[in-house]
């Protein structure tokens, strides 16, 4: 009776002492992670970010519900780290970059911010604004490449982390051709944000995506076009829209 009374204390000990390592490993693993996601939105615990949103053609104040689902997505990863949010209106987020962690959503035609970030942040592309020729609406030239939009079909849509500014928190860039492709754009970087880390390794990035047969499968089908970092961060590497080109 002894020796079974003993087992049985040492069976419970040892599914005890299993048991917490287990829940330690699995902390252990989680803590580290969530570090990892952290440094990579640059979002502390506690923290403070910006929100920065666009407004839908044609209807001034108004956000595309296409932006709405995109600014969710990005609510939930900002919740993840523990990180606070304030939502801004493009034409009123008249503040720096650096000091704290920003997501700017939108085309430039839609964002004045987005507008001024391409022009001082990422000088070596260009997104076309002008209505005419209607095949070049929304175009996006890399160097001497662009990318024209099939809408519905074929659309693009620039990715970007940017660290600029003294207190080296990145700005997120999520800059398409249509409202759509901004959700797929951070869909994109929720599903694939810890391979992002380790590739470019906390540094910037900017990616060249496409959304394929969006009036089918919306947001979803995601391809990637083009690491384009360096000729995007190089001034002079591309020049405004010409009509006609290809």
């Amino acid at each position: 009776m002894n020796e079974d009374l003993r087992n049985i204390v040492l069976g419970v000990l040892a599914t005890g002492v299993s048991g917490s390592l287990g829940w330690l490993t699995r902390t252990h693993l989680w803590r580290r992670r969530l570090r990892r996601k952290q440094a990579f939105f640059g979002l502390p615990s506690h923290s403070e970010c910006l929100l920065v949103v666009n407004r839908e053609a044609g209807n001034e104040g108004a956000v595309h519900r296409f932006d709405v689902s995109a600014l969710l997505e990005l609510a939930a990863l900002i919740k993840d780290c523990g990180a606070h949010a304030q939502i801004v209106q493009h034409d009123l987020a008249q503040l720096g970059f650096g000091d704290r962690t920003e997501f700017c959503l939108g085309g430039p035609g839609s964002n004045r911010r987005m507008a001024a970030h391409l022009a001082s942040l990422l000088p070596g592309l260009s997104m076309s604004v002008a209505l005419e020729p209607v095949e070049d609406r929304g175009a996006i030239r890399i160097g001497e490449d662009r990318y024209r939009m099939e809408p519905g079909v074929c659309e693009y849509v620039l990715l970007a982390r940017v660290t600029a500014g003294e207190g080296g928190r990145p700005v997120f860039l999520f800059c398409g051709q249509r409202a759509i492709t901004n959700q797929a754009a951070t869909r994109y970087l929720a599903r694939h944000h810890e391979r992002l880390a380790r590739r470019h390794r906390g540094g910037s990035f900017v990616l060249l995506l496409k959304v394929v047969n969006s009036q089918a499968y919306g947001p979803d089908v995601v391809e990637l076009v083009a690491d384009v970092t360096r000729r995007a961060l190089t001034p002079g590497a591309a020049s405004p829209p010409a009509p006609g080109g290809t």
